[in-house]
């Protein structure tokens, strides 16, 4: 199922106008997709992005005190009980606790944590892009601003507006204004978490540089999709590492040779399997 194939050559990717195409797919992916639900997707209309970034920090500081094979019942201990993360008050702890596992899935049942949870040990430069993966699969409200984001020249300003825009268009009139402000604030500094914004006030559009662990990671989620081949190279989750498909497919191959997936190219037909991502040994 996530083994592909294309036969169109090598030579083809380079020419690609895929950013029309980008957007058409990031509209699609919101659809409610029985794979990717089971893989750990949330949909709908809400997210955490209400009241909290995609808290990067507080995921690092988590991950690294706790040990990769812990149930969620001992990540919720760790922060609420452990304190690990340093919060003032039980409550605050409790919500923290609720609103990472809301961003993370924090549960090794969930095929989209154990696959994040591998790769954050074998790709630390890696970490931001893994995470806002993730955090866009998990998050509704921060998915939609991948329309605002995603398309924006490098160099450029984000506007405000479009970002509420976007937002806006996703969950229609549900958000009154002052929360819509409020997810397009969180939403901005998540992606300049992630390296694909800078700015305190005004958030410049950056150019990310991808690692083969972030790579595998979102040629993983087009998998679930039904993408394979050259379509994982330039589909909506590629996208996100603003690298052209020929690029990709060198950090993917590099991926390969952490043994993060499978991945071949040649005479005209580019092959990527994903499988070992979730069926390697280790915390899984």
């Amino acid at each position: 199922m996530f083994a592909g194939k294309f036969a169109g050559g090598f030579d083809r990717l380079q020419n690609i106008l895929y950013i029309p195409i980008m957007i058409t797919l990031l509209d699609h992916i919101n659809i409610p997709n029985p794979l990717a639900k089971a893989a750990g997707f949330r949909f709908g209309e809400k997210g955490t992005h209400t009241s909290r970034t995609m808290m990067l920090a507080e995921l690092t500081e988590l991950l690294a005190a706790v040990p990769a094979n812990a149930t969620r019942e001992e990540y919720a201990e760790a922060i609420i009980k452990d304190n690990i993360l340093g919060k003032q008050t039980t409550s605050t702890r409790r919500l923290t606790n609720q609103r990472l596992g809301e961003l993370y899935g924090l549960s090794l049942t969930l095929p989209l944590f154990r696959v994040l949870r591998r790769l954050w040990d074998i790709d630390k430069p890696g970490r931001p892009l893994i995470a806002l993966l993730c955090a866009v699969a998990r998050d509704p409200l921060l998915r939609a601003t991948s329309n605002a984001v995603l398309p924006m020249p490098i160099g450029s300003e984000l506007l405000r507006s479009a970002m509420t825009s976007a937002i806006r268009e996703s969950v229609g009139e549900r958000l009154n204004d002052s929360i819509l402000d409020k997810v397009a604030r969180n939403a901005g500094s998540s992606w300049a978490q992630s390296g694909h914004l800078e700015g305190r006030v005004r958030k410049i559009r950056q150019e990310v540089r991808p690692t083969p662990g972030a790579a595998a990671f979102a040629m993983w989620f087009g998998s679930l999709y039904g993408l394979a081949g050259e379509s994982l190279l330039r589909g909506p989750w590629a996208r996100m590492l603003d690298q052209s498909p020929v690029e990709l497919l060198d950090l993917t191959l590099r991926a390969k040779q952490l043994g993060l997936l499978n991945a071949n190219s040649g005479g005209g037909v580019i092959e990527i399997d994903v499988t070992p991502l979730e069926s390697a040994q280790g915390v899984f």
